[in-house]
């Protein structure tokens, strides 16, 4: 069963057929593209899916997956199965073709498991190497048959060269003679009517004897076939037809080959072109931001419709549920997404809202994605989003006037709904725009609610726009009838597009009107004029729609907590797991070492008993045996609490404390402090370190003296041989790289490793350039294999004392 053209193109599908056939790569997949239609049965829709979820995760995989140097060689098989010789072109699309189709076939068979129905396609395709391959060996890249194609034509072309060859050089010879250099207009040979002529001036006629093929047009010049020459160019002119016949006879032979073929290359034309429309579906979903429908039962309403306002919200109860769905033609940077939600306790989803809010995009956005999922399309939604599969769409939507058929937009509508009604069943999706539209508004507030119980009563799911406010009380006392809106911001006088299901969209006509600036009086006025049962629905509309509002802020409120709530359920559940696992492991290893000591107790034991141990020894044994059984008691025993070590003082650091330099964990003698920056002397060197880098050691005594060492500098503790400087920005590094040099250096160390890693190179290239010109560094080096390579420096230091 096919679905109807004109509701489709009502859906505009047909430009996205046309956007589709863009990604094709040759004629016969863009046929297919262009009169692809979407399906009815539910098994092929979801095979049509499961396919270009398939083609979509093997191109992401693999770029070398396309069906390039394919041609619809169709019709030249065709040909050729009628004798017909075809010329080296059609030959090579046809080689080129059955190459391209038995590489395709056997990259995708080779990842069948991981692309099942995929390869079920490919495996249809035939090889035909054979074929392929002799045309290959007989004809070049550019279609000129080989000398290897016969050894025919390399013996008559081998010898149409020597004939050839002899041909130029006698003329050759006549056009050098200096007798004859007078009588021609030039030193040249060419060609006319397929023979070698020379240029003799007119006026000389007769003076080289010869046969004049052809004069110039200025008339001064005849091309003369010098009678010397005329056997010579007989035989060679005799054998390019020997070879011509022998080409031709060739090129017939291989025609003759695709034609007894034709029928198995018709086939791997048309698999190859349903492949090449599988995956132009993959590319089109990569363009389009797009992912695949989840496919559910066409079942609706539930069986047991919920009562309180969650259930009826809930949109996993419903089995079509568009997740930020987008409007797949217009720009995605553009659009608003909507969340749509129809069929678990209303059938019936009824839009309203002002002009231009996006009611009709609302409509169309949800039957065209429905055609899209059944032509085995992805549809631009968030993942989870669900669809069933429909028996039929059908769509009133726009100005269908008709000035021909001399129908009214009214009339118009009436006709397409009269087609629907009688065509719709319980599992189509009807979509009507402006329903009830073009006429009075009582009759079309009735006829149109009319037209909706019709619609439940069916129980088809429609999505139906209105404009008259009697259908928004209507659907609140309606079982299966559910109302929607599209949102408009009245502060900035312009429609958001957001869809809000369950709330029915208010008349915001005097709102605008005030904001635009229209007299008080005059709006006032019109307010009076507005019945009083009016005005109450109205206001009772407001009151709901706020409501609603209020309940579902609370009721995600509610959603969030519990969300958070189960998080931190979780996350004590595995904190849990892991201190009963810890727990575990204590016991198991307390228990194995008290299973040690009883073993070795039973050992005791059993020599007592068997008298292994002398009775003079017996006492020792004893004591043996009770002093285990103490030490068994003491480790056994249950830990203390660890006692927690007491804050430490910090100390307000001051010029004179001794301070360790963390970054390179020496102490030293705080000279000056100036801000977050401190000069510390370590030995007798010093150095600048960031005031966060120092650590309080040790305050002198006022009256201690201070006392100066003097002599040869002092040693001091070893930074250890190597420094790790990854993770460490370039300039960070300059600083930590000399202080820890200067360590080294006091620690008497003779060389240090530098570990900067490979990387981009930056943090390499700044340590070697800084120990160049670095006045402790005898010489450096990159480490060799064990050490790390070009990851790592190794720095040789000059001699304490040196």
């Amino acid at each position: 069963m096919r679905i109807n053209a004109h509701y489709l193109r009502t859906l505009e599908y047909d430009k996205i057929i046309e956007h589709l056939a863009q990604h094709t790569s040759f004629s016969a997949s863009r046929e297919l593209a262009q009169a692809l239609q979407p399906e009815t049965d539910g098994r092929e829709v979801a095979r049509l899916l499961q396919e270009t979820t398939e083609a979509k995760d093997l191109i992401s995989k693999r770029t070398d997956v396309t069906v390039g140097g394919t041609r619809d060689v169709r019709e030249l098989a065709y040909r050729a199965s009628l004798s017909s010789r075809l010329m080296p072109s059609d030959l090579l699309d046809v080689r080129y073709t059955l190459e391209s189709s038995a590489r395709l076939r056997g990259l995708i068979v080779r990842l069948k498991d991981s692309y099942p129905l995929l390869a079920d396609i490919a495996w249809e395709i035939q090889p035909l190497s054979e074929i392929s391959d002799e045309i290959a060996r007989c004809l070049d890249e550019d279609g000129r048959v080989r000398d290897t194609a016969s050894p025919t034509l390399a013996r008559l072309r081998r010898e149409s060269r020597i004939a050839r060859d002899r041909l130029m050089d006698r003329l050759r010879r006549i056009i050098g003679n200096s007798d004859n250099a007078a009588y021609l207009q030039e030193a040249l040979i060419t060609e006319r009517n397929g023979r070698y002529v020379i240029p003799l001036k007119v006026e000389y006629r007769g003076r080289i004897e010869g046969i004049i093929h052809d004069q110039s047009s200025s008339g001064a010049t005849l091309f003369i076939e010098p009678l010397a020459t005329v056997e010579m160019n007989n035989r060679w002119h005799g054998l390019q037809l020997d070879v011509k016949r022998e080409v031709d006879r060739i090129l017939l032979a291989l025609s003759e080959a695709v034609g007894a073929e034709a029928a198995a290359i018709n086939g791997n034309v048309a698999t190859m072109a349903r492949l090449d429309l599988i995956l132009a579906k993959a590319r089109y979903s990569f363009a389009i931001k797009a992912t695949p429908a989840d496919l559910v039962e066409a079942r609706w309403p539930l069986e047991t419709p919920g009562a309180d306002v969650e259930t009826e919200m809930t949109p996993s109860l419903h089995p079509v549920h568009l997740i930020n769905a987008r409007h797949p033609l217009l720009p995605a940077e553009e659009v608003v997404p909507i969340t749509v939600y129809i069929g678990g306790d209303y059938t019936v989803l009824l839009v309203t809202g002002p002009n231009t809010g996006g009611k009709t995009v609302t409509l169309k956005t949800v039957g065209l994605l429905a055609a899209m999922t059944q032509a085995g399309l992805h549809i631009p939604v968030t993942p989870g989003s669900r669809l069933p599969v429909f028996s039929g769409i059908y769509a009133d939507i726009g100005d269908e006037q008709s000035i021909e058929q001399s129908l009214s937009t009214f009339s118009s509508h009436m006709v397409r709904v009269i087609d629907i009604l009688e065509n719709v069943d319980a599992g189509a999706l009807v979509l009507l725009d402006e329903l009830g539209a073009g006429t009075d508004p009582i009759e079309g507030a009735a006829l149109a609610q009319s037209l909706i119980e019709r619609l439940l009563s069916t129980q088809c799911l429609a999505l139906c726009s209105t404009h008259y406010s009697q259908l928004k009380v209507y659907a609140y006392s309606t079982p299966g009838l559910c109302n929607g809106s599209v949102e408009f911001d009245i502060e900035s006088l312009s429609p958001t597009y957001r869809l809000l299901i369950g709330l029915p969209g208010r008349s915001n006509d005097f709102a605008i009107a005030e904001r635009l600036g229209l007299d008080d009086g005059i709006i006032g006025h019109a307010q009076g004029l507005i019945s009083p049962d009016a005005q109450a629905t109205d206001e009772m509309l407001g009151r709901v729609k706020r409501a609603s509002e209020g309940a579902e802020r609370a009721l995600k409120q509610a959603h969030e907590a519990r969300a958070e709530a189960e998080s931190h359920r979780e996350r004590l559940r595995v904190q849990l797991a892991n201190i009963e696992e810890a727990r575990r492991q204590v016991l198991n290893e307390a228990r194995e070492q008290g299973r040690k000591e009883l073993a070795h107790l039973r050992e005791v034991v059993r020599r007592l008993r068997t008298g292994l141990i002398a009775p003079a020894g017996q006492a020792t044994v004893v004591e043996e045996i009770q002093g285990a059984l103490e030490e068994l008691e003491t480790e056994l025993a249950p830990l203390e609490a660890a006692t927690p070590p007491p804050p430490r003082k910090v100390k307000r650091l001051r010029v004179g404390d001794t301070v360790r330099v963390t970054t390179l964990d020496k102490e030293g003698e705080l000279l000056s402090l100036d801000g977050d920056q401190a000069e510390v002397q370590l030995g007798g060197l010093r150095l600048r370190a960031e005031r966060g880098n120092l650590r309080f050691v040790s305050r002198p005594k006022r009256e201690a003296p201070q006392q100066v060492t003097t002599g040869r500098m002092p040693s001091g503790e070893s930074p250890g041989t190597e420094i790790d400087l990854r993770g460490m920005r370039a300039e960070e590094v300059i600083p930590v790289v000399s202080s820890y040099i200067d360590s080294a250096y006091l620690a008497g160390l003779p060389y240090v490793h530098l570990i900067h890693g490979k990387g981009t190179g930056v943090l390499k290239q700044v340590v070697r350039q800084m120990l160049k010109g670095h006045k402790l560094v005898d010489s450096f080096r990159p480490g060799d294999l064990r050490e790390g390579g070009e990851g790592i420096t190794v720095a040789k230091l000059h001699s304490l004392g040196g």
